[in-house]
């Protein structure tokens, strides 16, 4: 009798811290209102995770996190901040940081977008301020020894989509976008000036929409700096609007006018830097431009973004009345 009285004791004692095991573990807690970050450092024990949780509000004691803990032993934990704004269990919390759902804010830079561009993105996410962006891409330490004639990060900032995290800097998001630009780069195995062609691509970039079209714009920039044409490209306009604080939305006389050495309407030869951050396909018109004897291009009437390239002013003048009927009906 009294083993039988010893074996239901030890039964209900089991029983007992199970139920217990299990409402430290997995009973959903949230002590905390709005959202709640917790930034765990690289080597931070489990007793030092568990109480920074409980600190926070997001676990209720340090006691459920460390049961979890030893009910999952292999499970590892990951240094990085974590965004809670939810009631979670214990046990969801440690498969969280298990499995490293770390918080990041994603940045998307599309093929084209010059710095100023960036900067508006950037500031949407709440991160730094496009001043300070602005500011850390006018240090060309990353890529002087590149383009020793950089005047900014523009045309190294690679396109791409890149996370964030709330303490990521500006000057961090800049040298991950450099380090991307010299791996391209690099793989494009040129011996060619990295400032000319990342220029002259910066100008493809802006002009082409149609990828076909990036060879043939390129030619024809190509073609007017063989004969000393000015290279009347209105993107340049907009760029040294953008540097002066003076851009509008649009393109005006005035704009057309502007004597600034990246307006190529008043100024013969290449920009004296990139206006954009061209992509792959853009970098290798560049490099190899199709061979044509266009010196003209306006764009089609059909709205599909393609132009039309003519050898003569003549043809040209035509594409263009063609694109003017378009537009007025």
């Amino acid at each position: 009798m009294k083993f039988f009285r010893f074996l239901v004791f030890l039964l209900l004692l089991a029983f007992a811290g199970t139920a217990t095991a299990w409402y430290l573990t997995s009973r959903p807690y949230q002590g905390f209102e709005g959202d709640r970050f917790v930034d765990i450092p690289k080597g931070t024990s489990t007793r030092g995770i568990a109480a920074m949780l409980r600190s926070e509000g997001v676990i209720q004691n340090e006691w459920g996190f460390l049961i979890a803990r030893a009910l999952s032993p292999g499970t590892k934990l990951q240094a990085g901040e974590y965004r809670f704004n939810k009631p979670a269990s214990a046990q969801e919390v440690l498969s969280r940081i298990g499995q490293g759902d770390i918080f990041y804010l994603e940045l998307v830079v599309p093929e084209g977008q010059n710095m100023f561009d960036i900067a508006k993105d950037v500031k949407k996410l709440h991160v730094f301020s496009d001043a300070a962006f602005l500011k850390a891409a006018h240090d060309v330490t990353a890529i002087r020894d590149l383009d020793p004639e950089a005047r900014t990060l523009e045309g190294y900032l690679w396109p791409d989509t890149y996370r964030l995290a709330r303490t990521t800097t500006p000057a961090q998001l800049c040298a991950s976008m450099t380090r991307k630009f010299r791996a391209k780069w690099s793989s494009l195995h040129s011996s060619a000036s990295v400032h000319k062609v990342v220029t002259l691509a910066s100008l493809i970039e802006r002009e082409a929409r149609v990828a076909a079209d990036r060879p043939l714009v390129s030619s024809v920039f190509r073609n007017r700096l063989n004969v000393g044409m000015k290279l009347d490209c209105d993107p340049t306009t907009v760029y040294a609007a953008l540097l002066e604080g003076t851009y509008r939305g649009k393109i005006y006389r005035s704009d057309l006018e502007n004597p600034n050495p990246y307006n190529t309407y008043k100024n013969s030869g290449l920009p004296p830097g990139p206006i954009a951050n061209p992509g792959s396909s853009s970098l290798r018109a560049a490099l190899e431009p199709a061979d044509t004897k266009y010196l003209y291009f306006v764009a089609k009437p059909d709205g599909s973004g393609a132009h039309t390239f003519s050898e003569d002013l003549a043809a040209h003048a035509a594409a263009t009345a063609e694109y003017r009927r378009a537009q007025i009906q």
